[in-house]
């Protein structure tokens, strides 16, 4: 069984916003008291968090999927809608956050460092917070947005002071597990080591921590053996360890040799030149050991490395060594520069930013981009006139209009929103206005809309499931035949409420696709 993951896929979705209500307050002699619909709340974000007692991804790997709590709709009453739980997820120290194309959107090092990698989508408001002095009693409320979802790929990139690197049965499981309190396995074949071993040596007053990297050979940073896939993991490390085998029986290996297929793949992994070197000849209690690295110390004292001749079974050379790599250690640290806290920068928005672009997209086409419009559209209920004649108010004094006729928009032309496709038809719609008529109703949007009013539709309704020799009730004129079939309106029994997601592609100021 996997008991080591160190890169995930994690799927990420926050909670979605809660919807605004529709309501009107009504009591005992007073039959209209208002709107009194609450807020929706809104959706949980998902957040990442390091937590020092997490090593490993393996938690991502089993559920690879994460989704932050939907807040709760609004209610009558003024009763605002509960807020979605946040979702926290703890990942091991040293995860760098990237998407799946590759592109670094953090790195997070050190305890309760944090990143909300998806944020939760905004309640709707109820239409007692968009009642105004004209719209008293706005028949509609605001859609709850939908949450970011995005794919994240995490890779743990282990935070260790020394990197031990070598070919497979050097022995650096067996210098690890001598110096430091770690208990790696350790066998008498190659790559015994499947997963980096993290361990802790104490040095006098010097602490530092080792990595045990998998056994390294020639062709590892292209992909062959288990070089790539932990090579990552000596990236941070301050100081890097050669581990030798003095006394393999290998043909074509020697310590010289060994050396230089290392120092190759590291160079071809690229940005560990800058680290500082030392080799430790392993494995002298045995007669050959010995000789050959009394042989080769010289040569590679040559080439300005230190050398530490030590065996593990008998634990020579072992005290040399761990003070040697504590003043490495110390030294890095000292010439690394100091952490400053993070500093809060505010960017304020430019005079001449509009907030939008309008951007042609082809003959006749057009594509506005914006946080706010694209906001507004995806809480619209396009189900409601009064909705989208709200709408419509909005994008006009932002400025919309102007500068779709700016850029040269005729009447009739395709403007894309978000998701939303609308033909757009000039009328620089403004509060002003606005006047006010039945709940759910715009009668701006009378002339440019064919859709049938709300009576009409329920004459409809009835007109269909009336039985042969049932009373006719006067309610208003029916509407029969295929003209009723709405795709508004279907055969449902829907009221038309925030929540309708009957119609899918419609149109703001114009006629509705």
């Amino acid at each position: 069984m996997t008991t080591f993951v160190d890169r995930v896929v994690l799927h990420v979705l926050a909670g979605n916003g809660g919807h605004g209500c529709v309501s009107i307050h009504r009591e005992k002699f007073k039959p209209f008291g208002g709107p009194d619909g609450g807020n929706g709340g809104h959706g949980g974000s998902v957040m990442l968090v390091v937590d020092p007692q997490v090593h490993t991804l393996l938690d991502f790997h089993f559920r690879p999927h994460a989704k932050g709590e939907n807040g709760k709709g609004g209610a009558g009453g003024n009763r605002d809608g509960g807020k979605g739980a946040d979702l926290v997820l703890k990942v091991p120290n040293g995860t760098s956050v990237q998407t799946v194309d590759g592109e670094v959107l953090a790195d997070l090092v050190g305890s309760g460092t944090s990143l909300e990698v998806a944020r939760g989508g905004r309640g709707g408001r109820g239409n007692a917070a968009l009642a105004n002095a004209r719209r008293k009693a706005p028949g509609f409320a605001e859609l709850g947005e939908p949450g970011e979802q995005l794919d994240i790929v995490l890779e743990l990139k282990s935070v260790a002071d020394v990197g031990l690197v070598g070919f497979p049965s050097a022995g650096k499981s067996s210098l690890i597990s001598v110096i430091s309190a770690a208990k790696p396995k350790i066998a008498d074949y190659p790559f015994t080591t499947l997963v980096p071993n993290l361990g802790v040596v104490r040095a006098d007053e010097h602490t530092f921590t080792v990595a045990d990297v998998p056994g390294l050979i020639p062709g590892a940073a292209t992909g062959k053996g288990l070089g790539l896939e932990f090579l990552r993991h000596i990236e941070r490390c301050a100081v890097l360890a050669h581990v030798v085998d003095t006394a393999t029986l290998e043909q074509g290996r020697d310590p010289m040799a060994d050396i230089d297929a290392i120092e190759a793949e590291l160079a071809a992994y690229g940005g560990l030149a800058d680290r500082p070197r030392l080799v430790i000849l392993n494995k002298i209690d045995i007669p050959d050991g010995r000789a050959m690295a009394e042989l080769v110390r010289d040569d590679l004292r040559a080439r300005g490395l230190a050398v530490y001749e030590i065996s593990t079974a008998t634990r020579e050379g072992l005290r040399e060594l761990t003070y040697a790599l504590a003043e490495l250690v110390a030294a890095a640290r000292a010439a690394a520069p100091e952490l400053e806290p993070t500093r809060i920068v505010l960017r304020p928005t430019a005079v001449d930013d509009a907030g939008f672009t309008v951007e042609p997209v082809a003959d006749g086409e057009f594509r506005i981009r914006g946080v706010s419009p694209e906001r507004w559209v995806r809480q619209t209920n396009f189900d409601n006139d009064e909705a989208v004649g709200y709408l419509a108010d909005r994008l006009t004094r932002l400025g919309v209009e102007d500068s779709l006729a700016k850029a040269g928009a005729q009447p009739g032309a395709l403007v894309k929103i978000g998701t939303w496709e609308f033909d757009w038809r000039p009328s620089h719609f403004a509060d002003a206005e606005y006047v006010p008529g039945s709940r759910g109703t715009d009668v701006r949007l009378e002339e440019q809309s064919n859709r049938p009013g709300a009576a009409q539709r329920l004459a409809a309704r009835k007109a269909r499931r009336r039985q042969p020799g049932d009373p006719v009730d006067e309610v208003g004129p029916a509407i029969a035949g295929p003209e009723v079939d709405y795709a508004l309106d279907s055969d449902s029994d829907s009221d038309d409420g925030p929540g309708s997601d009957a119609d899918t592609e419609v149109g703001v100021v114009g006629d509705r696709r």
